[in-house]
């Protein structure tokens, strides 16, 4: 990876110019431009939803994220959930099939209705988390750790994998002109054992 590259390991500390605000939880990207459009970073059982975070805002480093503005302007932006009721129905059948990838995280659900959390990502956008699955050409490689971007254009440039199995486990970096799509999981153009041949990279340091 080039020097001036900056990585964003999912997982990592996050502060603002006064204070910590939580973590990375998951970035967002337009998979067209594939470019790292925003990140979402919050606190782990907090009350307040994470927030949505512009990528302008933001410079990386080994020691973590660091945020250009105050912990009261971070809790400003907008953010990465809302909580929608849905009026007369227990259950999830007032979603429809495409909805699908919703339906893990709801909250209250009572006689009249049910309250559902839904993420709140600009149109078009897609999120990448942690431990997204990332396939070669001949089937599942490894799990999504985080990404590598340009700092002047945003533009993607590696996607960190954490490649193998629990007693063969290693971190990579995979160049983005090895991705042929982003959706709900990552598809590389490359097969297994290419994967295999790429060097380690030090991915752990950057999660506390």
């Amino acid at each position: 990876m080039a020097e001036s590259s900056e990585q964003f390991t999912i997982g990592a500390e996050a502060s603002c110019t006064d204070g910590p605000c939580g973590k990375l939880n998951r970035v967002v990207i337009d998979p067209v431009a594939r470019e790292l459009t925003h990140l979402i970073v919050g606190l782990e059982h907090s009350p307040d939803a994470p927030r949505l975070v512009p990528i302008d805002l933001v410079d990386a480093s080994a020691a973590g994220l660091q945020l250009r503005c105050t912990v009261a302007e971070f809790s400003a932006l907008n953010p990465a959930e809302e909580t929608q009721f849905i009026e007369g129905t227990t259950e999830y059948s007032a979603y429809g099939p495409e909805q699908e990838v919703f339906w893990p995280r709801y909250g209250y659900r009572g006689m009249h209705g049910t309250e559902v959390t839904v993420d709140a990502i600009p149109p078009g956008e897609l999120e990448v988390r942690r431990g997204d699955p990332v396939h070669a050409t001949d089937g599942e490689i490894g799990r999504v750790q985080g990404l590598v971007i340009d700092p002047g254009s945003h533009h993607v440039t590696h996607v960190l994998l954490q490649e193998g199995h629990l007693w063969g486990r290693k971190e990579v970096s995979i160049p983005v002109s090895a991705v042929t799509k982003i959706d709900d999981r990552i598809e590389l153009s490359l097969t297994k054992k290419q994967v295999e041949d790429l060097p380690q990279v030090d991915i752990e340091h950057h999660v506390r």
